[in-house]
């Protein structure tokens, strides 16, 4: 299954946004409709304007930004408009089509996300005083622009290796507050079991003094000597330098707002611990979340129609959780991707390696759950993830994950800029309304 991916906008959701109009939306269409402006003869009618300012505006809100309102709100909705008339003016130009089985896949999408089955998906958008055509009309241009910005917008991004290295000294230095390298100095005074308070009270007295010595600067080797009952006490009280996330949580929470040459005291079931701040910087290693996953596949096409793929995967997810059937059986017996003869068995993966639908759903996994049927470009999936780790990434993983990162930020910016040259292109003329 090739699932390696370049981000696409979300075509499906412009289109769920298109058809699922606003009341106030659709009263405001109920007038008068005219041109209000004409992008290379193509027009642009004020009911178009108010059908769409609306979805700008909750996408506006959902990315977190100022939201016009009134005329201004129309005024914007307006230049989105001329924006994607021209583009998509320019796809035409440019010989960008797109098949009506393609259309009709994304339909079929569209309804899956929607949890409705396509029928269902008609009437309602039917109820909500749009129809079938427009939908799809809808689907076919968002496709459309999909196809002519992967076609433009990523081979405009430029990634340099002074921003690469300057984005992975900011990881790096940013891990000194979530993973930091660490040495402790480690100072035991253990409790023995079934001591009484007295005998504990004393024992603390005795890790205060130690603390105290530690505190003051007197040589941590000498105080772990005399006061240590710990593995350490013969290694100079040094613990070794290791990530923060192979020390006990306590001990990191005990010293995360902590600088070197600090030193507190902490308390376990095993005693009083002494720990000191002896090496504090930024990880040498840098990881990752890695997912074990595996899943069966199921493509809708011919006999097979997505509602059915649906309906035949939650059985078998039924059938595995019941005990009554194995995944890696079923995945090697039905599943129609490359990993079904290993029983699904997708291997260990790191993050941005498969398509967003599917990772997704991955993520809020647990080890050892099913998600419901997956919809994904590429079918229908039964998910289940096995295991997850945080695993070290090579030099040459590092600079990918760090361009990627850094091509991820730039696609908006870039896109926006790229618009904008066609749509300066573009022949545009403005209208009044009708006195």
């Amino acid at each position: 299954m090739t699932m390696f991916f370049s981000k696409p906008r979300s075509y499906l959701v412009w289109a769920l946004m298109a058809w699922t109009v606003s009341v106030a939306a659709q009263s405001a269409v109920n007038g008068r409709d005219f041109i209000v402006a004409v992008v290379d003869s193509v027009p642009i009618t004020n009911h178009d304007v108010a059908l769409r300012a609306p979805q700008l505006r909750d996408q506006l809100k959902q990315q977190g930004r100022p939201v016009p309102e009134g005329d201004a709100l129309l005024k914007a909705a307006l230049e989105r408009l001329i924006v994607e008339k021209a583009l998509l003016q320019h796809a035409k130009e440019a010989g960008v089509t797109v098949e009506d089985e393609a259309v009709t896949q994304a339909e079929q999408r569209l309804a899956a996300q929607s949890q409705l089955s396509v029928d269902a998906l008609h009437k309602k958008v039917k109820a909500e005083g749009s129809s079938v055509a427009r939908l799809r009309q809808n689907l076919l241009e968002q496709l459309t622009l999909q196809r002519l910005t992967e076609r433009n917008v990523p081979s405009r991004i430029r990634v340099s290796d002074v921003e690469i290295d300057q984005a992975i000294r900011e990881r790096q230095n940013a891990s000194v507050g979530t993973n930091p390298d660490i040495e402790l100095g480690h100072v035991l005074v253990a409790i023995p079991e079934k001591a009484s308070d007295a005998e504990v009270a004393a024992l603390q007295t005795k890790a205060q003094t130690a603390l105290a010595h530690v505190k003051r600067g007197d040589d941590l080797a000498r105080v772990a000597k005399e006061f240590s009952d710990g593995a350490e006490r013969d290694k100079g009280g040094l613990m070794g330098l290791r990530a923060a996330s192979r020390y006990p949580t306590l001990f990191v929470d005990a010293i995360k707002n902590m600088n070197v040459g600090d030193a507190t005291l902490v308390r376990s079931g095993a005693g009083f611990h002494v720990l000191k701040v002896v090496t504090k910087r930024a990880s040498s290693v840098i990881t990752v979340t890695q997912t074990h996953p595996r899943h069966i596949l199921l493509r809708p096409g011919g006999q097979l129609s997505q509602t059915t793929a649906r309906a035949q995967l939650a059985e078998y997810k039924r059938q595995i959780e019941a005990g009554k059937a194995d995944f890696a059986k079923l995945a090697r017996e039905h599943s129609q991707d490359g990993s079904g003869p290993e029983g699904g068995d997708l291997g260990w993966v790191s993050p941005g390696m498969f398509v967003p639908e599917f990772e997704e759903v991955m993520n809020q996994l647990q080890p050892g759950q099913m998600a419901d049927p997956t919809i994904s470009r590429f079918g229908v999936h039964l998910i289940q993830v096995l295991e997850r780790r945080e695993a070290p990434i090579s030099e040459r993983e590092l600079r990918d994950m760090a361009r990627n990162n850094l091509r991820e930020k730039k696609f908006d910016e870039t896109y926006q800029l790229w618009a904008q040259e066609v749509r300066g292109r573009a022949y545009v003329e403005y209208r009044d309304a009708p006195q």
